[in-house]
Protein backbone atom coordinates (compact mmCIF):
# COMPACT_ATOMS: atom_id res chain seq x y z
CA UNK A 1 0.00 0.00 0.00
CA UNK A 2 1.47 3.19 -1.13
CA UNK A 3 1.66 6.32 1.57
CA UNK A 4 -0.54 8.49 -0.80
CA UNK A 5 -3.44 5.51 -0.11
CA UNK A 6 -2.95 4.95 3.43
CA UNK A 7 -3.18 9.53 3.72
CA UNK A 8 -6.30 8.82 1.62
CA UNK A 9 -7.81 6.52 3.24
CA UNK A 10 -6.97 7.81 6.78
CA UNK A 11 -8.85 11.29 5.35
CA UNK A 12 -11.43 9.32 4.73
CA UNK A 13 -11.91 7.30 7.46
CA UNK A 14 -11.77 10.92 9.87
CA UNK A 15 -14.17 12.25 7.83
CA UNK A 16 -16.69 9.35 8.02
CA UNK A 17 -15.88 9.79 11.95
CA UNK A 18 -16.43 13.40 11.51
CA UNK A 19 -19.98 13.10 9.62
CA UNK A 20 -21.50 10.65 12.28
CA UNK A 21 -20.68 12.81 15.15
CA UNK A 22 -22.74 15.18 13.42
CA UNK A 23 -25.59 13.00 13.37
CA UNK A 24 -27.80 13.35 15.84
CA UNK A 25 -27.43 10.01 18.24
CA UNK A 26 -30.69 8.27 19.24
CA UNK A 27 -30.34 7.35 22.77
CA UNK A 28 -31.04 3.28 22.93
CA UNK A 29 -34.69 2.88 24.44
CA UNK A 30 -33.77 1.99 27.91
CA UNK A 31 -35.50 2.71 31.06
CA UNK A 32 -32.79 5.83 31.85
CA UNK A 33 -33.32 7.14 28.13
CA UNK A 34 -37.07 7.67 29.08
CA UNK A 35 -36.57 9.21 32.19
CA UNK A 36 -34.05 11.54 30.68
CA UNK A 37 -36.27 12.88 27.98
CA UNK A 38 -39.17 12.95 30.33
CA UNK A 39 -37.27 15.71 32.23
CA UNK A 40 -36.26 17.35 28.92
CA UNK A 41 -39.66 17.97 28.44
CA UNK A 42 -40.78 18.87 31.62
CA UNK A 43 -37.69 21.39 31.42
CA UNK A 44 -39.19 22.44 27.96
CA UNK A 45 -42.75 22.70 29.29
CA UNK A 46 -42.08 24.69 32.31
CA UNK A 47 -40.06 27.18 30.10
CA UNK A 48 -43.14 27.51 28.29
CA UNK A 49 -45.68 28.16 31.16
CA UNK A 50 -43.29 30.75 32.12
CA UNK A 51 -42.88 32.52 28.64
CA UNK A 52 -46.68 32.72 28.42
CA UNK A 53 -46.72 33.81 32.00
CA UNK A 54 -43.87 37.16 31.32
CA UNK A 55 -46.37 37.93 28.63
CA UNK A 56 -49.23 37.74 31.08
CA UNK A 57 -47.42 39.99 33.18
CA UNK A 58 -46.48 42.35 30.77
CA UNK A 59 -50.29 42.69 29.66
CA UNK A 60 -51.00 43.69 33.34
CA UNK A 61 -48.35 46.50 33.59
CA UNK A 62 -50.38 47.55 29.97
CA UNK A 63 -53.92 47.04 31.81
CA UNK A 64 -52.74 49.15 34.75
CA UNK A 65 -50.93 51.61 33.27
CA UNK A 66 -54.00 52.18 31.17
CA UNK A 67 -57.52 50.71 32.18
CA UNK A 68 -59.55 50.39 28.82
CA UNK A 69 -62.07 47.49 27.43
CA UNK A 70 -59.02 46.73 25.05
CA UNK A 71 -56.32 46.09 27.64
CA UNK A 72 -58.09 44.03 29.79
CA UNK A 73 -59.32 41.89 26.54
CA UNK A 74 -55.48 41.51 25.68
CA UNK A 75 -54.60 40.46 29.74
CA UNK A 76 -57.18 38.11 29.52
CA UNK A 77 -56.20 36.89 26.01
CA UNK A 78 -52.62 36.59 27.67
CA UNK A 79 -53.88 34.42 30.88
CA UNK A 80 -55.77 32.37 28.51
CA UNK A 81 -52.84 31.58 26.38
CA UNK A 82 -50.66 30.64 29.64
CA UNK A 83 -53.20 28.20 31.02
CA UNK A 84 -52.49 25.43 27.93
CA UNK A 85 -48.85 25.25 28.41
CA UNK A 86 -49.43 24.67 32.18
CA UNK A 87 -51.94 22.48 32.10
CA UNK A 88 -49.90 20.13 30.00
CA UNK A 89 -47.33 20.45 32.96
CA UNK A 90 -50.04 18.78 35.39
CA UNK A 91 -48.83 15.37 34.27
CA UNK A 92 -45.66 15.73 36.82
CA UNK A 93 -47.98 15.99 39.65
CA UNK A 94 -48.22 12.54 42.08
CA UNK A 95 -45.26 11.21 41.06
CA UNK A 96 -42.76 14.11 41.33
CA UNK A 97 -42.98 15.36 45.04
CA UNK A 98 -41.12 18.49 44.49
CA UNK A 99 -43.84 19.59 41.81
CA UNK A 100 -47.13 18.32 44.27
CA UNK A 101 -45.33 20.62 46.98
CA UNK A 102 -45.31 23.33 44.61
CA UNK A 103 -48.43 23.58 42.68
CA UNK A 104 -51.12 24.87 45.26
CA UNK A 105 -48.85 27.87 44.69
CA UNK A 106 -49.77 28.08 40.76
CA UNK A 107 -53.34 26.23 40.62
CA UNK A 108 -54.74 25.80 43.87
CA UNK A 109 -58.82 26.03 43.42
CA UNK A 110 -61.45 26.30 44.28
CA UNK A 111 -60.76 29.79 46.05
CA UNK A 112 -63.02 31.81 48.38
CA UNK A 113 -62.51 35.03 46.19
CA UNK A 114 -64.15 36.73 49.27
CA UNK A 115 -60.82 36.69 50.58
CA UNK A 116 -59.50 39.11 48.03
CA UNK A 117 -62.48 41.50 46.45
CA UNK A 118 -65.82 42.47 46.68
CA UNK A 119 -68.29 39.87 45.74
CA UNK A 120 -71.93 39.86 44.79
CA UNK A 121 -74.47 40.07 47.90
CA UNK A 122 -75.78 35.99 46.77
CA UNK A 123 -72.44 34.87 48.20
CA UNK A 124 -73.02 35.62 51.65
CA UNK A 125 -71.26 36.90 54.47
CA UNK A 126 -69.92 34.40 56.71
CA UNK A 127 -69.02 30.64 56.26
CA UNK A 128 -68.79 28.19 59.44
CA UNK A 129 -65.64 26.72 57.33
CA UNK A 130 -63.21 29.58 57.17
CA UNK A 131 -63.11 32.97 59.17
CA UNK A 132 -62.02 34.90 56.37
CA UNK A 133 -64.87 34.33 53.72
CA UNK A 134 -65.06 37.69 52.88
CA UNK A 135 -62.20 39.59 54.34
CA UNK A 136 -61.64 41.86 51.11
CA UNK A 137 -58.02 42.62 51.74
CA UNK A 138 -58.21 44.66 48.51
CA UNK A 139 -60.67 46.55 51.19
CA UNK A 140 -59.15 46.37 53.85
CA UNK A 141 -55.60 47.08 55.06
CA UNK A 142 -55.65 45.45 58.30
CA UNK A 143 -57.18 41.62 58.53
CA UNK A 144 -57.81 39.28 61.13
CA UNK A 145 -56.39 35.96 60.48
CA UNK A 146 -56.65 33.53 63.79
CA UNK A 147 -57.23 35.87 66.11
CA UNK A 148 -54.57 38.13 65.13
CA UNK A 149 -54.49 42.01 63.39
CA UNK A 150 -52.45 41.55 60.66
CA UNK A 151 -51.23 44.39 58.74
CA UNK A 152 -52.03 44.40 55.03
CA UNK A 153 -51.25 47.99 54.13
CA UNK A 154 -48.74 47.09 51.40
CA UNK A 155 -50.17 44.43 48.96
CA UNK A 156 -47.26 42.41 48.20
CA UNK A 157 -45.69 38.82 46.43
CA UNK A 158 -44.46 38.32 50.16
CA UNK A 159 -48.44 39.40 52.01
CA UNK A 160 -50.02 36.86 49.19
CA UNK A 161 -47.61 33.94 49.35
CA UNK A 162 -46.39 34.28 53.13
CA UNK A 163 -49.56 35.35 54.59
CA UNK A 164 -52.64 34.99 52.70
CA UNK A 165 -51.93 31.80 50.80
CA UNK A 166 -54.23 29.04 52.97
CA UNK A 167 -54.43 31.35 55.50
CA UNK A 168 -55.64 29.99 59.21
CA UNK A 169 -54.71 26.53 57.35
CA UNK A 170 -58.23 26.74 55.27
CA UNK A 171 -57.11 25.54 51.31
CA UNK A 172 -60.40 27.38 50.16
CA UNK A 173 -57.86 30.69 51.19
CA UNK A 174 -56.51 30.84 47.96
CA UNK A 175 -54.32 34.31 47.32
CA UNK A 176 -51.70 33.13 44.68
CA UNK A 177 -51.86 31.56 40.97
CA UNK A 178 -53.49 31.00 37.93
CA UNK A 179 -56.95 31.78 39.32
CA UNK A 180 -56.03 34.31 41.93
CA UNK A 181 -55.16 36.07 38.58
CA UNK A 182 -58.52 34.88 36.68
CA UNK A 183 -60.75 35.94 39.40
CA UNK A 184 -59.45 39.76 39.32
CA UNK A 185 -59.73 39.33 35.43
CA UNK A 186 -62.71 38.45 34.85
CA UNK A 187 -64.73 38.73 38.74
CA UNK A 188 -67.14 36.49 39.70
CA UNK A 189 -69.26 34.57 37.56
CA UNK A 190 -72.69 35.44 38.06
CA UNK A 191 -74.74 33.23 35.63
CA UNK A 192 -75.39 30.11 37.34
CA UNK A 193 -75.85 27.78 34.14
CA UNK A 194 -76.84 29.93 32.36
CA UNK A 195 -74.44 31.76 29.29
CA UNK A 196 -71.91 34.08 29.87
CA UNK A 197 -68.50 34.40 31.79
CA UNK A 198 -67.06 36.85 34.77
CA UNK A 199 -68.02 40.83 33.36
CA UNK A 200 -65.44 42.63 35.67
CA UNK A 201 -64.84 46.61 34.03
CA UNK A 202 -62.11 47.84 33.31
CA UNK A 203 -62.60 50.59 35.66
CA UNK A 204 -61.86 47.93 38.52
CA UNK A 205 -58.47 49.50 37.91
CA UNK A 206 -58.84 52.71 37.09
CA UNK A 207 -57.82 55.25 39.96
CA UNK A 208 -59.35 58.10 37.89
CA UNK A 209 -62.74 56.59 36.73
CA UNK A 210 -62.59 54.45 40.03
CA UNK A 211 -65.67 51.26 40.40
CA UNK A 212 -66.20 49.39 43.27
CA UNK A 213 -63.47 51.25 45.18
CA UNK A 214 -59.68 50.53 46.14
CA UNK A 215 -59.05 50.32 42.68
CA UNK A 216 -55.37 51.04 43.31
CA UNK A 217 -55.19 48.49 45.85
CA UNK A 218 -56.89 45.98 43.19
CA UNK A 219 -54.07 46.98 40.48
CA UNK A 220 -51.77 46.01 43.44
CA UNK A 221 -53.12 43.00 44.19
CA UNK A 222 -53.11 41.94 40.54
CA UNK A 223 -49.79 43.08 39.45
CA UNK A 224 -47.97 41.24 42.84
CA UNK A 225 -49.72 37.54 41.46
CA UNK A 226 -48.87 38.02 38.25
CA UNK A 227 -44.82 38.79 39.41
CA UNK A 228 -45.07 35.94 42.05
CA UNK A 229 -46.63 33.60 39.43
CA UNK A 230 -43.56 34.51 36.94
CA UNK A 231 -41.06 33.66 40.03
CA UNK A 232 -43.01 30.70 41.01
CA UNK A 233 -42.58 29.29 37.49
CA UNK A 234 -38.83 30.38 36.77
CA UNK A 235 -38.49 28.26 40.33
CA UNK A 236 -39.97 25.54 38.84
CA UNK A 237 -38.24 25.73 35.61
CA UNK A 238 -34.75 25.78 37.24
CA UNK A 239 -35.59 22.53 39.33
CA UNK A 240 -35.95 20.66 35.82
CA UNK A 241 -32.58 22.35 34.23
CA UNK A 242 -29.87 18.99 33.09
CA UNK A 243 -28.77 19.92 37.04
CA UNK A 244 -32.12 21.08 38.94
CA UNK A 245 -33.67 18.89 41.90
CA UNK A 246 -36.40 17.53 40.13
CA UNK A 247 -34.51 16.39 37.42
CA UNK A 248 -31.76 14.31 39.72
CA UNK A 249 -34.56 13.04 41.67
CA UNK A 250 -36.37 11.80 38.84
CA UNK A 251 -33.05 10.51 36.97
CA UNK A 252 -31.48 8.91 40.24
CA UNK A 253 -33.31 5.82 39.92
CA UNK A 254 -34.45 4.62 36.46
CA UNK A 255 -36.95 2.60 37.43
CA UNK A 256 -38.80 5.08 40.05
CA UNK A 257 -38.61 7.45 36.96
CA UNK A 258 -40.77 5.14 35.27
CA UNK A 259 -42.97 4.71 38.24
CA UNK A 260 -43.29 8.57 38.84
CA UNK A 261 -43.92 9.06 35.08
CA UNK A 262 -47.38 6.00 35.51
CA UNK A 263 -48.22 7.51 38.44
CA UNK A 264 -48.48 10.94 37.62
CA UNK A 265 -50.60 9.49 34.11
CA UNK A 266 -53.03 7.58 36.23
CA UNK A 267 -53.33 10.23 39.25
CA UNK A 268 -54.18 12.48 36.93
CA UNK A 269 -56.32 10.90 34.80
CA UNK A 270 -58.67 8.84 37.88
CA UNK A 271 -58.87 10.72 40.79
CA UNK A 272 -58.27 14.21 40.01
CA UNK A 273 -59.35 15.33 36.61
CA UNK A 274 -62.16 12.65 35.86
CA UNK A 275 -62.79 12.42 39.38
CA UNK A 276 -62.68 16.05 41.23
CA UNK A 277 -62.65 18.17 38.39
CA UNK A 278 -65.20 16.72 36.45
CA UNK A 279 -67.49 13.93 38.20
CA UNK A 280 -68.06 15.99 41.07
CA UNK A 281 -69.53 18.74 39.17
CA UNK A 282 -71.52 16.19 36.87
CA UNK A 283 -72.73 14.90 40.22
CA UNK A 284 -73.46 17.90 41.83
CA UNK A 285 -74.86 20.03 38.67
CA UNK A 286 -72.85 22.86 40.18
CA UNK A 287 -71.36 25.79 37.91
CA UNK A 288 -69.19 26.93 40.53
CA UNK A 289 -67.32 23.10 40.63
CA UNK A 290 -65.15 24.06 37.43
CA UNK A 291 -61.86 24.60 37.30
CA UNK A 292 -61.58 27.61 35.32
CA UNK A 293 -64.96 29.32 36.76
CA UNK A 294 -64.65 33.18 35.81
CA UNK A 295 -63.20 32.63 32.16
CA UNK A 296 -65.45 29.75 31.44
CA UNK A 297 -62.42 28.59 29.79
CA UNK A 298 -62.51 25.02 31.89
CA UNK A 299 -62.76 22.63 28.77
CA UNK A 300 -59.38 23.85 27.48
CA UNK A 301 -57.89 23.53 30.84
CA UNK A 302 -59.03 19.82 30.82
CA UNK A 303 -57.89 18.85 27.17
CA UNK A 304 -54.55 20.57 27.74
CA UNK A 305 -54.66 18.04 30.84
CA UNK A 306 -55.48 14.95 28.82
CA UNK A 307 -53.00 16.40 25.92
CA UNK A 308 -50.25 16.35 28.42
CA UNK A 309 -50.96 12.88 29.74
CA UNK A 310 -50.39 11.60 26.24
CA UNK A 311 -47.27 13.39 26.03
CA UNK A 312 -45.51 11.46 28.82
CA UNK A 313 -46.29 8.34 27.18
CA UNK A 314 -45.54 9.02 23.88
CA UNK A 315 -42.38 11.10 24.29
CA UNK A 316 -43.75 13.88 22.29
CA UNK A 317 -44.02 17.57 23.04
CA UNK A 318 -44.32 20.69 20.29
CA UNK A 319 -43.56 24.20 22.06
CA UNK A 320 -45.51 27.33 21.57
CA UNK A 321 -42.94 28.34 19.07
CA UNK A 322 -44.04 25.49 16.94
CA UNK A 323 -41.20 22.80 17.75
CA UNK A 324 -41.73 19.34 18.21
CA UNK A 325 -39.75 17.71 20.59
CA UNK A 326 -39.96 13.74 20.34
CA UNK A 327 -37.12 10.88 22.00
CA UNK A 328 -36.91 7.75 23.82
CA UNK A 329 -40.49 7.35 25.29
CA UNK A 330 -42.21 5.00 27.66
CA UNK A 331 -44.38 3.76 24.46
CA UNK A 332 -41.43 2.02 23.15
CA UNK A 333 -40.62 0.34 26.15
CA UNK A 334 -44.04 -0.64 26.67
CA UNK A 335 -43.94 -1.92 22.97
CA UNK A 336 -41.22 -4.15 23.77
CA UNK A 337 -43.05 -5.89 26.42
CA UNK A 338 -46.20 -6.23 24.79
CA UNK A 339 -47.23 -4.72 21.48
CA UNK A 340 -50.52 -5.06 22.01
CA UNK A 341 -50.77 -3.49 25.22
CA UNK A 342 -49.13 -0.42 24.01
CA UNK A 343 -51.32 0.00 21.23
CA UNK A 344 -54.12 -0.12 23.55
CA UNK A 345 -52.75 2.26 25.29
CA UNK A 346 -52.16 4.29 22.74
CA UNK A 347 -55.32 4.21 21.32
CA UNK A 348 -56.94 5.10 25.08
CA UNK A 349 -54.99 8.03 24.91
CA UNK A 350 -55.71 9.50 21.86
CA UNK A 351 -59.46 8.68 22.50
CA UNK A 352 -60.01 10.78 25.78
CA UNK A 353 -58.50 13.69 24.05
CA UNK A 354 -60.84 13.19 20.94
CA UNK A 355 -63.49 13.26 23.33
CA UNK A 356 -61.99 15.99 25.07
CA UNK A 357 -61.88 17.92 21.69
CA UNK A 358 -65.51 17.15 21.11
CA UNK A 359 -66.54 18.75 24.81
CA UNK A 360 -64.04 21.61 23.65
CA UNK A 361 -65.69 22.05 20.50
CA UNK A 362 -69.35 22.20 21.71
CA UNK A 363 -67.92 25.62 24.72
CA UNK A 364 -67.03 26.81 21.48
CA UNK A 365 -70.04 26.66 19.79
CA UNK A 366 -73.09 25.72 21.85
CA UNK A 367 -72.50 26.20 25.58
CA UNK A 368 -69.51 26.63 28.05
CA UNK A 369 -68.79 23.96 30.07
CA UNK A 370 -70.66 25.44 33.24
CA UNK A 371 -73.27 25.06 31.05
CA UNK A 372 -72.67 21.03 30.13
CA UNK A 373 -72.82 20.25 33.42
CA UNK A 374 -76.18 21.97 34.59
CA UNK A 375 -79.19 19.85 35.41
CA UNK A 376 -81.50 18.71 32.95
CA UNK A 377 -78.99 19.26 30.31
CA UNK A 378 -78.81 15.48 28.54
CA UNK A 379 -76.53 16.49 25.84
CA UNK A 380 -74.28 18.49 27.61
CA UNK A 381 -73.93 16.03 30.58
CA UNK A 382 -73.15 13.10 27.88
CA UNK A 383 -70.85 14.96 26.20
CA UNK A 384 -68.78 15.52 29.43
CA UNK A 385 -69.17 12.31 30.72
CA UNK A 386 -67.84 10.34 27.40
CA UNK A 387 -64.53 12.07 28.30
CA UNK A 388 -64.94 11.40 31.94
CA UNK A 389 -65.32 7.48 30.96
CA UNK A 390 -62.19 7.81 28.33
CA UNK A 391 -60.26 8.83 31.34
CA UNK A 392 -61.21 5.99 33.54
CA UNK A 393 -60.48 3.76 30.38
CA UNK A 394 -57.12 4.98 30.38
CA UNK A 395 -56.49 4.95 34.08
CA UNK A 396 -57.46 1.12 34.07
CA UNK A 397 -54.98 0.60 30.90
CA UNK A 398 -52.06 2.45 33.16
CA UNK A 399 -52.43 0.44 35.82
CA UNK A 400 -51.35 -2.81 32.93
CA UNK A 401 -48.44 -0.75 31.95
CA UNK A 402 -47.35 -0.59 35.45
CA UNK A 403 -47.69 -4.47 36.14
CA UNK A 404 -45.98 -5.22 32.91
CA UNK A 405 -42.96 -2.95 33.41
CA UNK A 406 -42.93 -5.07 37.47
CA UNK A 407 -42.80 -1.26 38.81
CA UNK A 408 -44.24 -3.44 41.90
CA UNK A 409 -47.65 -1.78 43.63
CA UNK A 410 -48.04 2.17 42.80
CA UNK A 411 -50.97 3.93 44.67
CA UNK A 412 -53.03 5.77 42.30
CA UNK A 413 -54.83 8.82 43.38
CA UNK A 414 -58.71 7.88 44.22
CA UNK A 415 -62.12 9.95 44.28
CA UNK A 416 -65.30 9.59 45.95
CA UNK A 417 -66.25 10.94 43.21
CA UNK A 418 -65.94 7.87 41.33
CA UNK A 419 -65.36 5.17 43.74
CA UNK A 420 -68.01 6.40 46.86
CA UNK A 421 -70.58 8.81 44.54
CA UNK A 422 -73.15 8.68 48.03
CA UNK A 423 -70.51 10.04 49.92
CA UNK A 424 -70.47 13.49 47.74
CA UNK A 425 -74.05 13.91 49.00
CA UNK A 426 -73.38 13.44 52.89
Amino acid sequence: MTKKFIRTAALALLAATSALALQPVKAATDAAAVVKHYAAIAHAKYEDALTTAEALDKAVDALIANPSEETLKAAREAWLKARNPYQETEVYRFGNAIVDEWEGKVNAWPLDEGLIDYVDASYGTESDENALFVSNVIANKTIKIDGKDVDAANITPELLSETLQEAGGIEANVATGYHAIEFLLWGQDLNGTGPGAGNRAPTDFDTQACTNGNCDRRAAYLKAATSLLVSDLKDMVANWAPEGDATKAVEADPKAGLAAILTGMGSLSYGELAGERMKLGLLLHDPEEEHDCFSDNTHNSHLHDAIGIQSAYTGEYTRIDGTRLAGPALSELVAAQDAALDKEMKGKLAATVEKMQAMAKRAETVEAYDQMIGEGNAEGNATVQAAIDGLIAQAKTVERVIAALDLGQIELEGSDSLDNPNAVFQ
